[in-house]
């Protein structure tokens, strides 16, 4: 192949040390800003944020050291202090005060999720981008992510009928972009199709498109409040086994109408971040989630790492890997240092 002689030909007559010195272009910081291959950016971060009802100060997540369930006034300052900073975009997740089989508080204009979003289209404008975390876990009294049938499995085509109506109700508050994170089969289509008929198909979807059944959700599930009263996500979130299973769920996205597609978790599958960058030609967006921040955060205040070498260290690696924007708790302290 012409192309493969080229590059034998190429090593062949490639220098050698001691004329070649790769140090060279690495020697003072400002060289290694230069020839630096990968760069962040504020706007390449999303900042996922928790509102909860019915309380009247942040409340602290515990294993999440940094991170508040938001009242609505605090949400408005640390998401004005985002924009600031520059940061792309933020992704709303509602803690309801009250909870029922149905999730109905997901859809309810009235809902913090939907009251939150017009506090933010008000303050924001166009100074970032306001996202939305559309699934029913947070909603429903048994924690899990769709309706259940009498024997405690998921209806998935009785879910997708609440997702169409949540992502409607997202879209009329005010979000710019709905992220189906359930899992469901078929659910990205289902909402393309409610936003189009009420007159949202200015809305994008941000497909959860690959979305494993991790271990790393842990911490998140305290701040979403979220945790499964029993049994797990296994039927619908995907086997950390399956590789090519991913591509498959991105095609079907896609076909579907998804603007986006996402990777979560990220540090632990950048090899499947990589792999859906080379497959697709639409924006990649991968989750740095709350069990990657935790570990770094504790393993910080031990003293056994340098929290902020860390941090930057983990966020380059998967801008490395092909991810064009990254969700992280991190994102405006972030945004803050890179400008």
């Amino acid at each position: 192949m012409p192309g493969a002689a080229g590059h034998r030909e190429r090593r062949i007559m490639s220098a050698q040390f001691p004329v070649a010195r790769p140090r060279r272009l690495r020697r003072t910081p400002a060289l290694r800003r230069m020839v630096a291959e990968t760069r962040l950016a504020p706007a390449d971060l999303v900042l996922p944020m928790f509102v909860k009802e019915g309380i009247s100060e942040p409340q602290p997540v515990a294993s999440m050291p940094g991170v508040v369930q938001h009242t609505r006034d605090s949400l408005r300052k640390a998401a004005h202090e985002a924009a600031e900073a520059g940061v792309g975009g933020l992704i709303l997740f509602g803690i309801p005060a009250v909870k029922d089989g149905e999730g109905t508080a997901a859809d309810d204009p009235a809902g913090i999720v939907q009251l939150a979003l017009r506090d933010l289209k008000s303050d924001l404008g166009d100074a970032a981008v306001v996202m939305t975390d559309l699934c029913l876990d947070e909603y429903t009294d048994h924690g899990h992510c769709g309706i259940l049938t009498a024997g405690g499995e998921i209806d998935n085509d009785a879910t997708l009928e609440r997702y169409a109506s949540i992502a409607v109700a997202q879209a009329a508050a005010g979000a710019q972009v709905v992220g189906p994170s359930g899992m469901m089969d078929g659910q990205v289509g289902v909402i393309r199709e409610a936003l189009d008929k009420a007159g949202y198909s200015d809305v994008a979807i941000l497909g959860y498109s690959v979305k494993y059944s991790s271990a790393y959700y842990g911490p998140f599930r305290d701040a979403a409040e979220c945790a499964p009263q029993f049994g797990d996500r296994s039927t619908h979130q995907q086997d950390p086994a399956n590789a090519d299973e991913s591509l498959r769920e991105v095609f079907l996205d896609l076909d579907e109408g998804a603007d986006m597609v996402m990777v979560k978790p990220a540090g632990p599958y950048l090899d499947i971040v990589r792999r859906v960058r080379d497959a697709v030609d639409v924006p990649v967006v991968a989750y740095q989630v709350s069990g990657e921040y935790a570990m770094i955060e504790a393993a910080a205040e031990k003293g056994w790492i340098d929290r902020d070498r860390t941090i930057m260290e983990s966020l380059i690696s998967i801008r490395r890997a092909g991810a064009d924007l990254t969700l992280t708790y991190w994102a405006t302290e972030v945004a803050k240092k890179l400008r």
